[in-house]
């Protein structure tokens, strides 16, 4: 996550130059986070890609320059996507292509640039913004160190990635092809053990062409996100983010949102040597304006599981339980909660297809494994409802995809789902999914109705 970057690199580059004992050759869902600095010692290289881990720049070993990349090849099939919207087995493959150059000079100064290609073949209708970018920069940053008070500081101005907490709200969109970028500034710092992030940015808008994306128009967003641990490995966050967006769409209508978000998150990790229970709760508020309507709106989402990796497989049995507000027409209040900018898996398979975070309720159980040779197997079932009947079904990223339509049926449907997925070392994985979302009342009545069935193969390599 961007807030644990700011503080461990704070801290790393207010240490002495001493190699970690246990060196991390992780790779991370942002690459920015990443630090290969451990590399500066020759006896520690053993990797094929190490050489360009670490490139001196200088004598100092502050000055240094990492190179790293991604492959990200997936097939995905969709059929009677919006529930036979599109009566048709919709298959496409999709090609992501990643490339970045981490440059520090010296302790205090740092740039990063990452490169994107996203390239989509053979689906019906042709591309969407999520599946091709011709050639554009994922981020491309510059970050400012220093200390003020005995407390570190980090400023970063440019093209960033943004994940929070567990990307209900903010994340860089993992699972589509295209990832999500911001262009504005962040400032990190840590006192008092807690890491603070304050961030003023507008969201990119992915155009398909080469080096022709720009900050949306109209969307301006910006807040405050502080994390701190707590006893026992539990870890505290708390925000403040707001959103205004001059055109916003939802079922009521088309109006300016200025939309204000207070929250907080409560976790503590899934258990890794002994058997123990694991959990993530949060919950937030959601006030401001929709035009000359004002806006209330909340949700609250929880997982707990239990984790036993003392016996074959390492079992994990977990349970979401989450719900988020809908909207009541008639009255002027727009109730439809807004999840801001989620990861594009939310509710796992069926990635890129309906329905969202939005107007739900659901209980999804979910089982997990680890089977030899590095694969692990996954299988769980979401059943979703509507938590106001007089507000329709959204997709991922927020716009109406099933609008009421008169009906006062709760229940959307339900979805068993599959993954299979081989580590076959630390640079390539191979993964496969498969998930089928039957029906529900609500669909049914709205029209049409027919079950969507989805499936994915998928394969990677970093470096």
């Amino acid at each position: 996550m961007v807030l644990a970057l700011g503080a461990s690199q704070a801290q790393a580059q207010s240490a002495e130059t001493v190699s970690p004992v246990v060196p991390d050759r992780s790779y991370k869902l942002l690459s920015e986070d990443e630090d290969w600095s451990f590399l500066r010692d020759p006896s520690l290289r053993q990797d094929f890609w190490d050489p360009i881990k670490y490139i001196p720049l200088k004598d100092s070993a502050d000055w240094f320059m990492t190179i790293g990349g991604e492959a990200r090849e997936v097939w995905e099939q969709i059929g009677n996507d919006n529930w036979g919207q599109y009566p048709y087995m919709n298959g496409y493959f999709n090609e992501r292509y990643m490339l970045h150059f981490d440059v520090h000079y010296g302790k205090h100064v740092r740039t990063f640039v990452e490169f994107k290609s996203g390239i989509n073949s053979f689906r019906i209708g042709g591309p969407r913004p999520i599946d091709e970018k011709k050639l554009d920069f994922q981020a491309a940053f510059l970050e400012l160190s220093s200390t003020l008070h005995d407390s570190p500081v980090n400023f970063l101005v440019g093209r960033q990635e943004l994940e929070y907490g567990s990307g209900r709200l903010i994340d860089v969109r993992e699972g589509p092809n295209v990832r999500l970028s911001f262009t504005g500034f962040r400032l990190q710092t840590i006192t008092h053990s807690w890491q603070i992030d304050g961030l003023a940015v507008r969201p990119d808008e992915d155009k398909p062409g080469f080096f022709d994306n720009a900050p949306t128009p109209g969307v301006s967003f910006w807040g405050i996100y502080a994390t701190r641990p707590l006893p026992r490995k539990t870890l505290l966050d708390t925000y403040y983010l707001g959103l205004d967006r001059t055109e916003a769409t939802f079922q009521r209508g088309t109006a300016q949102e200025v939309r204000h978000s207070i929250g907080a998150r409560f976790s503590h990790p899934i258990a890794t040597e002994r058997s123990g229970w694991d959990f993530d709760y949060e919950a937030l508020g959601q006030f401001g304006t929709f035009g000359s309507a004002n806006i209330r709106a909340w949700t609250v989402a929880s997982e707990t599981g239990y984790r036993i990796p003392t016996i074959r497989f390492k079992p994990r049995f977990s349970a979401k339980a989450d719900i988020s507000s809908g909207d009541h027409p008639n009255s002027n209040t727009l109730g439809t909660f807004n999840p801001l900018f989620p990861k594009g898996d939310y509710f796992g398979v069926l990635a890129t297809t309906g329905p969202g975070p939005i107007n739900f309720v659901d209980i999804h159980p979910h089982f997990e494994a680890s089977l030899p040779k590095n694969v692990s197997f996954s299988f769980d079932w979401i059943v979703q409802w509507r938590e106001s009947v007089q507000d329709g079904v959204y997709a991922v990223p927020g716009f109406l995809i099933r609008a009421a339509d008169g009906s006062h049926a709760r229940y959307v449907g339900d979805r068993p789902g599959t993954e299979i997925r081989w580590q076959a070392n630390r640079h390539l994985w191979f993964q496969g999914d498969y998930g089928i979302f039957y029906a529900g009342t609500f669909l049914m009545q709205t029209q049409p109705g027919r079950n969507l069935n989805y499936w994915a193969l998928w394969a990677g390599y970093k470096f």
